[in-house]
């Protein structure tokens, strides 16, 4: 039996985000404009207000200006809108980002579509997604981004390689296909992306030399499903009830974070594989400053 090898994304993501500060340090020095993300959240989502905290705190170690604009849950679609348009024609804001999801009765598509694609460091704007597809992005998508950085810096092998990619949302899978199959340096890959509907889907993710994992069940993929040796990718972040004993001797029930990829028995049979949490987690709110600062630099050069 093998042990697969760790990809640890919360040490990469600490080292890139070193050079970030460095940079964005020269970027200011340079110009004397900070970089500005402002973020944008709406009612009282628990997990949103955590991850909208993690931006922000990343945001200022890094050296740039961080807003955060909260809102009520009664907030309609109009009321943002106009917010969006403002932070829009505000040339010292250089990032917009609506946190997701939006409360019931906000036309989420409505209001994605309304951020200025120079200001979209999220990469969900049409005409970024456009960008991406023809090879000529302006910004990538943060999730998929920070994978083909990971697989990059643990030179992973790409060129030609089967990538398999369970999961085919507007956030990870469809982008992640089109970054895995575009010409360059952690792509060149033949892709196929599962989804609900495929047929025989453990034939299909057997046959991956890199998995890439982003269905939103808990430890759904187990050791049967991947091919000896395998490079695993999991993007998955699930809550799951475990019962554990206390020091009173009495059971009791905590939550447990876990990936959509059964991580115990996969890393047996894989050759490499990304921890839950501590693997794409941390890359993801790390190339969202990349973008920022990408979204600065071309603002200063009037792109």
């Amino acid at each position: 039996m093998m042990t697969a090898t760790l990809l640890n994304g919360k040490q990469l993501a600490e080292t890139i985000r070193e050079e970030i500060r460095t940079a964005t340090a020269e970027f200011i020095g340079k110009t004397g404009v900070q970089p500005s993300l402002t973020v944008i959240l709406v009612g009282e989502n628990p997990a949103s207000q955590v991850y909208v905290r993690n931006k922000e705190s990343a945001c200022v170690a890094a050296g740039m200006k961080s807003d955060v604009i909260r809102l009520p849950e009664s907030t309609g679609t109009g009321e943002l809108l106009a917010l969006i348009e403002k932070l829009n024609r505000d040339a010292s804001v250089h990032g917009i980002l609506v946190q997701l999801p939006l409360p019931k009765g906000i036309d989420e598509k409505k209001i994605l579509d309304a951020i200025s694609p120079k200001k979209d460091v999220d990469a969900f704007h049409p005409e970024n997604v456009g960008l991406i597809s023809q090879g000529r992005p302006r910004f990538l998508p943060c999730t998929p981004y920070g994978i083909q950085e990971l697989l990059r810096r643990y030179n992973i092998e790409t060129a030609g390689k089967e990538v398999v990619i369970v999961g085919r949302s507007d956030i990870v899978g469809k982008p992640m296909a089109l970054l895995m199959v575009q010409k360059g340096i952690a792509a060149d890959a033949t892709v196929t992306v599962c989804h609900s509907r495929t047929r025989n889907l453990a034939e299909v993710t057997r046959r991956a030399d890199i998995l890439i994992v982003a269905i939103g069940k808990a430890e759904f993929v187990t050791a049967d499903m991947v091919k000896p040796g395998a490079v695993v990718i999991d993007v998955g972040m699930n809550r799951k009830e475990k019962t554990v004993i206390g020091d009173d001797g009495q059971p009791a029930v905590k939550n447990k974070l876990v990936g959509d990829v059964d991580f115990d028995s996969v890393k047996e049979v894989a050759g490499a594989v990304t921890p839950v949490p501590g693997g794409v987690g941390p890359l993801t709110v790390t190339m969202l400053l990349l973008n920022t600062l990408e979204s600065a630099n071309r603002a200063s050069a009037g792109l």
